[in-house]
């Protein structure tokens, strides 16, 4: 406690200094009229603005002013220009980013988002755009990473505010992998070691499509843009840079960590939110409360911002990048999001001419593929030209002449409207629950499960998303691009999943499938979800029959008790063991409370257990023909195989079944001798040697120690994992998770409780860098003010920015 009152005494103290130093009235080309920035103790800014134009102009420019090494590598990755500056080795990924570009019209896709859409994002880039070219001209302003890479920030255009590089899209990678596992071992077995549902998916191959063609690398290009940008300490400049050693094993730590979380977590990564009625809160009037949970990063994923004007007054969370605000709330209700899971992709195989390779057969016909030539640089100056081919499906990763085969990848989210988030802009605006829902008919991408808390009373959630409709086929494998296998156009987003004041006065989502069992449009539900395991917890605490607070809210999204552990523990009473340690940590295990507190010695021992057997599982059931694309069995099944053990084994089921318990058990104790020490006084969860938390910034691994200090953030302890609503990722390192969270109380916007980890502003060199990490490893909040006066009084320091005539 008196460390982190030193830190903030300490931030305080900064705050003051800026705010002595700061330039408080400041002239910027391209306002119209006086713009009032406020930024407040905990780093957002509260933009009022007497105009839509100014309003969206100065988000654009602040964020670019707090996130500007963050918005060039977006712009990069949106753009394929990465091999610019990191050479040959991001090629590929350029290549992809440029295949899949969305290459629709302007006035129709931003008109999408918003009626004055156009108006908007043109603002808001040039706000970008203006603050580029005050630090290209006063290069002693950029950031240190501009200066350790040897780069300038250059400027954006409309295309890459909507770029669908960053987008959470669905599912083409999962299609591929099945599409193998079934070509190995057949589609009966294959449903067995998925844990799809509510439906039974349809998973025969189209015998057309060769084995040998699906154990190629098809996806190459797609793949590639996808993956994260990684960077090596020879694309610094030498005075930064740490030594080859430190380099290699760091670099190889994340990796395990994010490679392990990444596997373990295949299904259960994701977000909670929920809104409850006033009838069951302090207040009387409905809450509202959202963690989005993703990989953690410095700077963080979202941006607090508040923005005032004529017709706007909202404040919230998005991606900087973005204009508007995805999540929060305005004078009327609040809202937020969560991934609901939607396939709207699918993986085409065409057969192409043996005389010409680029005419695919389609419905009877041989038709030519589309090619659009490009030009992409590589560091060093040299320029490589590439050709991008598509089908009518869409864009082609790869053709085999060998084979005479090609493949490409449907893409609903290449459709007009569908870049990430724009759709808010008409959420900012909603004043009731009708307006709102009309709203979320125009988000395609992601799909998402939006829930509304109006202050007049109502709860609403309305599924969201682009979604194909397949008939007599899943999408769940890859298809024929021969016609038999064509999309019926997309369901009406109206048509998915919805409610309004339901009578448990609550409504609440967390990945799940949350569609009601009769959902009259089965074809257009997806079979992937999230284990159930944080919405059941969820539901568990919210079916209280008391009046809920906020600062409960808050505890709930930060709640570790992991419902797994009431299923597995229990087993444990029938077995026995001769290792008198053993058998001590497992009496204490099973007089445990299930909650993963970081102090907690039961919950390390449980969660090293859980872990070993389910690799145990893994090695035992998965046949080794398939291992390579199968990765981790959904916890759900590993459970349902303990209770049902005959799915297991077919001699000796409960016997074979406790011994696999037993030897799991036996293994987590030795593994957490080796990895803590011999006394379990010192297992306790919460360490840096096991649960903990480092958030490290892009550059934090190639940069010396000294830098590394300053880029990421401390080792601080953790609580929770992947299956608590408290959702901390599965292995040691707290690598995703909820980074900004949000609780709203509708009667009284002052009541608003948040938090954006490790900071708001994106500058090592900035106050806001990293001064909320401690306060968030804490399960801690801060207040969230929304009238002018609560703002001056949080006040930071305060901008007045004029036009420069």
């Amino acid at each position: 406690m008196k460390s982190r009152l030193n830190f903030r005494l300490l931030a305080f103290f900064l705050l003051l200094i800026l705010a002595a130093c700061q330039k408080n009235q400041l002239q910027i080309p391209g306002l119209q009229e006086e713009v009032e920035v406020i930024r407040d103790e905990n780093g957002i800014n509260h933009i009022f603005a007497q105009n839509e134009q100014d309003l969206f102009f100065t988000q654009g420019y602040l964020a670019a002013r707090d996130r500007l090494f963050q918005f060039e590598l977006w712009r990069r990755q949106a753009t394929g220009t990465l091999a610019e500056i990191l050479g040959e080795r991001e090629l590929e990924r350029d290549r992809g980013v440029r295949l899949f570009k969305f290459r629709g019209d302007k006035e129709t896709e931003l008109r999408h988002y918003h009626p004055r859409g156009v108006e908007i994002v043109d603002a808001f880039v040039e706000g970008i755009n203006t603050y580029i070219a005050e630090v290209r001209d006063n290069p002693e302003l950029l950031p240190i990473e501009f200066k350790m890479l040897e780069i300038l920030p250059e400027y954006w255009t409309w295309e890459v505010v909507i770029s669908r590089h960053q987008g959470l899209l669905e599912n083409v990678v999962d299609e591929l992998d099945i599409s193998r596992v079934v070509s190995q071992i057949g589609p009966e077995k294959a449903k067995e070691f998925y844990y799809f549902h509510p439906n039974e998916p349809v998973l025969d191959l189209d015998p057309s499509i060769p084995e040998e063609l699906l154990m190629k690398d098809i996806l190459a290009p797609y793949q590639a843009f996808r993956k994260r940008v990684e960077f090596r300490k020879e694309d610094i400049v030498e005075s930064f840079r740490i030594s080859e050693d430190e380099f290699e094993k760091s670099t190889a730590l994340l990796e395990e960590s994010i490679r392990y979380t990444l596997e373990s977590d295949a299904f259960a990564q994701g977000s909670n939110n929920w809104v409850v009625s006033g009838e069951k809160t302090a207040s009387g009037y409905p809450f509202m409360a959202n963690d989005p949970h993703r990989l953690q990063a410095v700077p963080s994923l979202r941006y607090w911002v508040h923005l005032n004007a004529p017709g706007w007054n909202v404040i919230g969370a998005g991606e900087p990048e973005i204009p508007g605000v995805s999540i929060g709330h305005n004078d009327y209700g609040a809202w937020g999001l969560t991934i609901f899971s939607t396939d709207n992709e699918d993986l085409r195989v065409y057969d192409i001419s043996p005389e010409n390779p680029e005419l695919y057969f389609f419905q009877g016909e041989w038709k030519e593929m589309e090619k659009i030539q490009d030009t992409i640089r590589v560091k060093g100056g040299k320029e490589e030209i590439v050709t991008h081919h598509y089908t009518i499906h869409g864009p082609v990763t790869f053709i085999d002449e060998d084979l005479n085969k090609a493949v490409a990848v449907e893409c609903a989210w290449l459709e007009p409207g569908s870049a990430p988030y724009l759709a808010s802009l008409r959420m900012d605006q909603s004043q009731t629950w009708e307006e709102f829902r009309k709203a979320c008919t125009y988000n395609n991408i992601p799909a998402e499960n939006m829930v509304w808390a109006g202050k007049d009373g109502t709860i609403g959630w309305q599924a969201t998303g682009i979604t194909p409709i397949r008939r007599g086929f899943s999408g769940l494998i890859t298809t024929a691009g021969n016609g038999d296998y064509e999309w019926d156009g997309y369901l009406p987003i109206e048509d998915r999943p919805h409610s309004v004041n339901p009578e448990s006065g609550f409504i609440a989502t967390a990945n799940q499938n949350v569609a009601e069992e009769n959902y009259p449009y089965p074809e257009a539900l997806g079979y992937e979800w999230s284990d159930d395991f944080r919405g059941e917890r969820i539901k568990e605490v919210l079916s209280q029959n008391k009046k809920f607070t906020v600062s409960e809210m808050g505890a709930l999204q930060n709640d570790y008790l992991a419902l797994p552990a009431r299923r597995l523990i229990p087993f444990l009473k029938s077995l026995t063991w001769e290792n008198e340690r053993v058998d001590s940590l497992s009496q204490v295990l099973q007089a445990w409370d299930f909650v993963l507190s970081p102090n907690s010695i039961e919950a390390g021992v449980y969660v090293m257990w859980e872990r070993i057997l389910r690799r145990n599982i893994s090695e035992l059931m998965i046949p080794d023909e398939v291992k390579p694309w199968m990765g981790s069995i959904q916890l759900t099944r590993v459970l349902e195989w303990m209770d049902n053990p005959e799915k297991m084994y077919n001699n000796n089921p409960i016997g074979n079944r406790d011994r696999l318990l037993a030897e799991s058990f036996e293994q987590a104790i030795k593994t957490l001798e080796e990895k803590l020490g011999e006394n379990p006084s010192k297992w306790q969860y919460g360490q840096a040697d096991y649960k903990h938390a480092q958030i490290i910034h892009p550059l934090g691994l190639v940069v010396n120690k000294a830098w590394q200090a300053k880029l990421n953030t401390d080792i601080l302890p953790r609580g929770g994992y992947s299956f608590t609503p408290g959702a901390n990722a599965y292995g040691d390192n707290n690598t995703s998770g909820a980074s900004f969270r949000i609780v709203v109380d509708t009667g009284d916007w002052e009541n608003t409780i948040g938090i954006n980890t490790p900071g708001q502003s994106g500058n090592p060199e900035s106050p806001f860098y990293k001064n909320l990490f401690p306060i968030w490893a804490n399960d801690e909040f801060v207040g969230i003010p929304f009238s002018k006066e609560k703002i001056q009084s949080k006040k930071a320091y305060t901008e007045q920015f004029y036009p420069k005539n």
